[in-house]
């Protein structure tokens, strides 16, 4: 009698089988969100450099600047389980809450998280040096995104999606 195994999707494998087609880099929704949050990141390092005129390789590990990645990549995700799935199931509703959710914070709450730990910052550094607060160190301030940030995460995160989706159908 032959064993059968049962994937995570429903699908049965034999024992002869090999599970290599389940394994993680196959997941088209997660390699599209993993690649646009790194080609995101690494877009920033290109706009502070034209934006500053400088190099600045602590923009790959950084939050806030253009595009913004978190918004690549929840658009990747939601986009890529919609091309995957199509948009009728429970898993796109789920990521196109989180990615709505995700995009709102992001030129919402830590925006202004940013904004006003710039204004903390400036208020401590004018203390006098005496006071106890004076040598506190500073809040980082590139927090949240404006819209602009947010969008071209968003178009960014759409656009590897589709790419990785017809490049899987080839």
């Amino acid at each position: 009698m032959e064993e059968v195994a049962v994937a995570s999707d429903g699908r049965s494998l034999s024992a002869g089988s090999t599970i290599s087609s389940y394994s993680v880099f196959s997941n088209y929704p997660l390699m599209a969100a993993l690649l646009s949050f790194a080609l995101a990141q690494s877009l920033k390092i290109l706009t502070t450099w034209y934006k500053e005129k400088r190099w600045d390789a602590k923009r790959l590990l950084g939050s806030g600047g253009m595009p913004s990645s978190h918004s690549a990549s929840v658009t990747a995700l939601a986009a890529a389980i919609g091309f995957h799935d199509g948009p009728g199931g429970s898993s796109f509703a789920i990521s196109l809450v989180l990615a709505c959710v995700v995009m709102y914070d992001a030129f919402g709450v830590r925006l202004h998280a940013g904004r006003q730990a710039e204004v903390l910052n400036q208020i401590v550094f004018e203390l006098p040096a005496e006071h106890p607060l004076a040598d506190t160190r500073p809040l980082r301030e590139p927090l949240g995104h404006t819209p602009p940030q947010v969008a071209a995460g968003a178009a960014l995160g759409f656009i590897i999606a589709f790419i990785l989706h017809v490049l899987a159908k080839l």
